[in-house]
């Protein structure tokens, strides 16, 4: 491999004048205004897989943004990795916190400012470099790559999904490689491998056919505020944390001791934590850890409640309407439409007849991804990361979702391996976003290793 880490070494200020160059695209989906914008960045994400020695690089139309697609297949008995990553990133506002522009690409003490620089360009853009060393010094790849890249991730993939449907036998494959996630730490490498899926609901309490003087009419009728409350009350134990609505939990993948075992591992202040949040204390389900609770166990909240009254002084009024909306996180084996439907039953059932409940379920419910540890895939990312970084890495579940992981687990039938290289404070979505210069050096010599572990173990098996 000295060959090929040489030529990254050797090629360090060309690959960040280009890293530069794809930053200052302000490719933001997010805005009819950036369209051009978003074009410009497909182009230019064509251009750097030409450049890495791909083959067959086009454009897919959609009918939103374009994806851009190369591949490198002359790997015969191989086995076959989809590199995934996306060219859009999020808007940067509110502008007045960055301390340089956003898409104007600054190094400060080590780190590399911009817009998208960890997500998802700066990540994605390690996999391509590491693609061009690879072909530039051996010729060939020992294993075959096919790369997908959207630009849509940050307005919930709604083309991507039906690509992947309709585009199953282009995009075959043996494992998925994904580099946008975070690492737990400089000193702290680490690979996801679970990441929770979601349900999303919103119900409406109906009392009245309009507001009603609380004098005149209260004890009268029911409050929909106070049923709404007892009904969100009835969803969840407020001491336990269980949720009780009946069959939650019935398809739920339990824990193994490895899994705790390693989730152990995975460095927690708990005082910092809290401290961090300004949490007094934690709450969660009972028998579980801080981090179990966020990435291996499904939850209910409430994310938001409104009804009746709520502006400034006193208004003594019976509300006609309450309402809120409520989010499910699911984990493995968990179905998101199996899960609303029965949080939809309950709620229904355990509704008193005096109001009227009405139950919508809105469309961006994702499945749950989980990677089993001892897949090939998993076992060659872990070898490359001690490698590059000089330890084991320890193995995180994700309490977020990616809905488009699962989707690429369920139709293509291969599992992802989530190697990032972000880090924790790198203000995804935020003013100021960075990326760790030491975190793009070691990211593309770990893919680079990562391609021929892979296709060693596969030989091996």
């Amino acid at each position: 491999m000295k060959d090929i880490l040489g030529y990254l070494k050797s090629h360090e200020q060309e690959f960040m004048s280009e890293l530069f160059d794809y930053l200052r695209i302000p490719s933001i989906s997010a805005t009819d205004a950036n369209k051009s914008d978003i074009n410009k960045a497909a182009v230019f994400t064509e251009k750097l897989l030409k450049k890495a020695g791909l083959k067959n690089v086009r454009q897919y139309k959609t009918k939103g943004n374009p994806l851009v697609y190369g591949e490198w297949l002359g790997a015969k008995g191989k086995p076959t990795v989809l590199i995934y990553g996306h060219y859009d990133v999020q808007p940067p506002d509110p502008l007045d916190l960055w301390k340089t522009a956003p898409f104007e690409p600054t190094i400060r003490n080590g780190k590399l400012f911009a817009r998208g620089a960890a997500d998802d360009k700066g990540q994605v853009f390690l996999h391509f470099k590491a693609i061009e060393a690879w072909l530039k010094t051996r010729k060939e790849l020992p294993l075959n790559v096919k790369v997908i890249v959207e630009g849509e991730e940050e307005i919930g993939s709604p083309s991507l999904g039906a690509f992947i449907r309709q585009q199953k036998k282009l995009l075959k494959c043996d494992a998925i490689l994904i580099s946008d996630t975070n690492m737990e730490g400089t000193n702290i490498p680490s690979i996801c491998y679970s990441l929770r899926g979601l349900t999303y609901l919103e119900m409406k309490v109906t009392s009245t056919k309009g507001d009603l003087h609380s004098g005149m009419f209260g004890g009268a009728v029911a409050n929909p505020i106070q049923v709404l409350s007892e009904i969100l009350v009835a969803c969840k134990d407020p001491k336990t944390g269980k949720v009780k609505i009946p069959g939650f939990y019935k398809d739920v993948l339990p824990l193994t001791k490895r899994e705790r075992a390693n989730l152990a591992r995975v460095p927690h202040d708990e005082k910092k934590f809290l401290r961090d949040i300004g949490a007094r204390k934690a709450f969660g389900e009972k028998g579980y850890t801080t981090l179990e609770r966020i990435g291996a166990r499904p939850t209910f909240e409430v994310n938001g409640i409104w009804g009746g009254f709520t502006g400034e002084g006193v208004k003594t009024v019976l509300p006609a309407h309450a309402s809120a909306k409520v989010s499910m996180r699911l984990v493995a084996n968990q179905d998101p439409n199996k899960i609303a439907r029965l949080f939809m039953n309950y709620v229904k059932k355990i509704a008193p007849d005096t109001v009227k409940l009405e139950v919508k379920m809105y469309e961006n419910n994702g499945d749950p991804a989980l990677t089993p540890l001892d897949f090939p895939g998993m076992k060659a990312a872990a070898n490359a990361i001690r490698k590059t970084f000089g330890k084991d890495p320890v193995f995180t579940r994700e309490g977020g979702s990616i809905p488009i992981v699962a989707d690429f687990q369920k139709h293509l039938k291969a599992y992802s391996v989530l190697m990032g290289f972000g880090l924790p404070d790198d203000n995804l979505h935020a003013p100021n976003e960075k990326m760790n210069i030491s975190q793009i050096k070691k990211g593309m010599a770990t893919i680079a290793y990562f391609l021929d572990d892979y296709a060693q173990m596969s030989a091996s098996g």
